[in-house]
């Protein structure tokens, strides 16, 4: 049995932390590991398409995303069949309105062949994003261009980011949580070191993250060499973006809120410690030696005096106890609105450079995405909060419980209502919920919370089984002080009983010690008298008998030999005792014998201080409930932050479209590769259709290529094209495609009467026997 007082509460605590952590791992390794593929700006079209065979060289390559970007003059790259970069170098921004779309110039007179066109960009929500796709001018040749075969943002550099993101998360929601709780729920855990580490730590982990992302940001975003983090001319690029302006004036908040940090802990917490009782003796010592100094009818003028100054010093005390408690609720209210104003600035720095900040009503998604940060940095810091002050820190009032469950209620309605509307602008469909990455991800994320919520709401229940036996328990915890402080003082007078008799009869050795010595000196002293006396004169001055006093000295001079040497002994022993008594005094106690001692004693608090907690089983509920809720917190943090590095619904859908034989751009041209297989001989290739400009009511150009598994031109006896519009029954409306050459064929004057989705049928037949029809959907503008 464990007997060093939290060492059990501590294993319990690092093993449901640990679970927590190893379940959050494996929610990054299985969700965020497809994170580098997660571009919010999808890259809806292009011109020529992707795969599309032109006649003439184009005079400049365009793209179109579904969101704003930052690209520079190499962001868009062309190059020939050979691998050499052939476009003009110069980035063209051809955005308007709602379209974003940037272009590079070609030089004129390039030679038929296949060219690679490979892009480069950051979205708006600060994630970058990167693709290549080929078009061929008069007929599709081999290339040796090379393409990029790691993902942008993926590769260690991508990891580390991650890993910065998901800790700046917590490091913000530990500091505003944290100095919350303090704030609004428990004024006094000011003064808790374990409040304060966690607190400290929070803004020291924001900070260090914030500074890690600066540097990481021109590897994650560009070459993913972890060599670039150092690159000077790199982070000058980056500080003039969006997500770089954005991480400095994080750290520019951080410098307010360390100043925040030191009076909340400085002198907010020193006006948080009790008052000191003023003492007795010192308010009625002036009455006292008044009363002494004076005669008897003086006596009563003292005493008025000595009760005059008493009530002067409790009125000055009361007036200083309103002093202090005016500072206190000024500083409150200041604190207050200062770590309001510092922790919207921080939360904004997100919303300013990620999802909120593009896409559907920004203005509106910012300050929404603000208040959602801020309720979840209340709920879960507070929590956190909350639960090293029950674990590691002095028995937590009932009121700071209460008044916690009420605003983690609050940030839980403020959560909700933010979520939904968030979910609705970046999910767009029910369909997409079940649809998508980023749905299955909020439906975790949803589930999660309900958890919360589900646990939270048995916290409440402890937190009211607290306010309805609390009287009950300090009733029974006076009386068994009241019982403990009799048998504690009689131990006390014992002890000092026992080391007073110790001291006593030390002093009495010590004092017949003494007695002896001084008799033995008397002694000796008058044995040198006395022999002094008789060997030189008699009080009449005449010499005595010799005989007589021959015979008396004898027996003095046979002691005096004695006597010499003992008052020597008695010097020496003397002067040994007296030095050991200073050895006695002076020698400071075995430090090692004090350090055990202390860790014995404070061994032995904690085990009292244990065995008190665990005895009060509605707080020992709570714990373990507070417990598991944070547990539950890391998880949701940790879905929290893949789900904003993961594509949002609404453009994953149009991603799954284009692939699909769907184009969510109207008015751009329109390119489908579509495989079949008749089933005979020779009969396996792909079909590539493109549909130029690709909309409705007007004349469309349709090509059409058929080519081997190896990519090679073929020609086939027969095939055949027709659109279909099934919502508004339209249709089949066939095309015959003229045979232009080997395994090309072409139609001009193709008509689609109205826009919306087609169905295309493509019939290819590859002998007298073998055909097959392959049906594609494709959307007209």
């Amino acid at each position: 049995m464990v007997t060093t007082g939290l060492g059990p509460r501590r294993s319990a605590v690092l093993r449901l932390l640990v679970v927590a952590v190893a379940l959050a791992g494996a929610l990054i390794g299985a969700l965020g590991g497809a994170a580098p593929a997660s571009a919010h700006a999808a890259l809806t079209g292009s011109t020529p398409a992707q795969g599309s065979v032109v006649d003439e060289a184009p005079e400049q390559v365009t793209l179109t995303f579904s969101e704003g970007v930052a690209m520079g003059d190499n962001s868009i790259r062309v190059l020939d069949p050979q691998g050499k970069r052939v476009d003009r170098g110069k980035l063209r921004n051809l955005s308007s309105d709602s379209i974003v779309k940037y272009g590079a110039g070609l030089p004129p007179g390039l030679r038929d062949g296949t060219y690679t066109v490979t892009w480069q960009a950051v979205s708006a929500d600060s994630h970058p994003v990167a693709g290549a796709f080929t078009f061929s001018v008069g007929a599709p040749s081999k290339t040796a261009a090379p393409v990029p075969e790691q993902k942008v943002g993926g590769g260690l550099a991508g990891a580390l980011y991650g890993i910065a993101r998901y800790l700046a998360y917590a490091g913000f929601v530990m500091l505003v949580g944290g100095a919350a709780f303090v704030l609004a729920c428990r004024p006094a855990a000011a003064l808790v070191r374990s409040v304060q580490r966690l607190v400290v730590q929070g803004w020291a982990l924001l900070a260090g993250t914030t500074v890690a992302m600066l540097l990481l940001r021109t590897p994650y975003t560009g070459s993913g060499d972890l060599a670039d983090a150092f690159d000077l001319g790199g982070l000058q690029q980056v500080l003039i973006t969006k997500p770089g302006a954005a991480l400095i004036s994080r750290l520019l908040l951080l410098a307010a809120a360390a100043l925040f940090v030191a009076v909340l802990f400085g002198t907010y917490a020193r006006l948080q410690e009790p008052a000191e009782e003023p003492a007795k003796e010192s308010a009625e010592e002036p009455a006292k030696e008044s009363a002494k100094d004076s005669g008897p009818g003086e006596a009563g003028e003292a005493a008025a005096d000595g009760a005059e100054k008493a009530a002067e010093g409790a009125g000055q005390q009361a007036v200083n106890a309103a002093e202090q408690a005016r500072q206190r609720k000024d500083l409150t209210f200041g604190l207050g609105i200062g770590g309001v104003i510092v922790a919207a600035g921080l939360a904004a720095t997100w919303a300013l450079a990620e999802h909120a900040s593009t896409g559907l009503q920004p203005a509106v998604a910012m300050p929404v995405d603000v208040l959602h940060l801020l309720a979840v940095a209340t709920w879960l810091g507070g929590l956190a909060a909350l639960v090293v002050s029950l674990y590691w820190g002095p028995p937590v009032e009932r009121t700071a419980v209460r008044r916690f469950s009420r605003i983690a209620f609050g940030s839980a309605v403020v959560l909700v209502a933010t979520g939904v509307y968030q979910s609705w602008r970046q999910v767009g469909s029910w369909r997409a919920l079940t649809d998508t990455t980023y749905g299955w991800l909020l439906l975790l994320k949803a589930a999660l919370v309900v958890v919360l919520v589900g646990i939270a709401w048995v916290s409440r229940r402890w937190t009211g089984r607290l306010a309805e036996v609390r009287t009950a328990q300090v009733a029974a915890s006076a009386v068994q002080a009241a019982q403990a402080r009799p048998t504690e003082a009689k131990a006390s007078e014992a002890e000092a009983s026992k080391a007073k008799g110790s001291e006593a009869r030390a002093a009495e050795a010590d004092g017949a010690a003494e007695k002896g010595r001084k008799a033995e000196k008397a002694t000796v002293g008058a044995s040198l008298a006395a022999r002094a006396g008789n060997g030189v004169h008699t009080d009449s001055g005449a010499h005595t008998d010799s005989g007589a006093h021959t015979g008396d000295s004898a027996p003095a001079g046979d002691k005096a030999p004695a006597s010499d040497k003992a008052p020597t002994e008695d010097t020496t022993a003397d002067g040994d005792s007296t030095a050991d008594g200073e050895t006695a005094g002076d020698e400071a106690p075995d430090p090692t014998r004090a350090a055990q001692l202390a860790r014995q004693q404070a061994a032995l608090r904690a085990a009292r201080t244990k065995r008190e907690r665990d005895a009060d089983p509605e707080r020992l509920g709570l714990r373990r409930s507070v417990l598991a809720e944070a547990a539950v917190a890391v998880v949701v943090l940790v879905v929290t932050t893949v789900l904003t590095a993961t594509e949002p619904a609404r453009t994953e859908e149009a991603v799954k479209a284009t692939a699909g034989g769907q184009s969510t751009t109207s008015n751009q041209p329109q390119v489908l590769s579509i495989p079949f297989d008749t089933g005979g001989p020779h009969g396996k290739g792909t079909a590539r259709l493109d549909l130029d400009p690709g909309r409705s009511g007007s004349a469309n150009a349709l090509r059409l290529r058929i080519s081997d598994p190896s990519g090679k031109a073929v020609d086939v006896p027969e095939v055949k094209v027709s659109f279909t519009q099934k919502d508004k029954k339209i249709g089949p409306l066939p095309v015959v495609p003229k045979h232009v050459g080997k395994g090309h064929w072409r139609a001009n004057g193709v008509q689609l009467p109205v826009p919306g989705q087609w169905q295309l049928s493509l019939l290819v037949r590859t002998s007298d026997i073998d055909q097959v029809t392959e049906i594609k959907n494709v959307k007209i503008g």
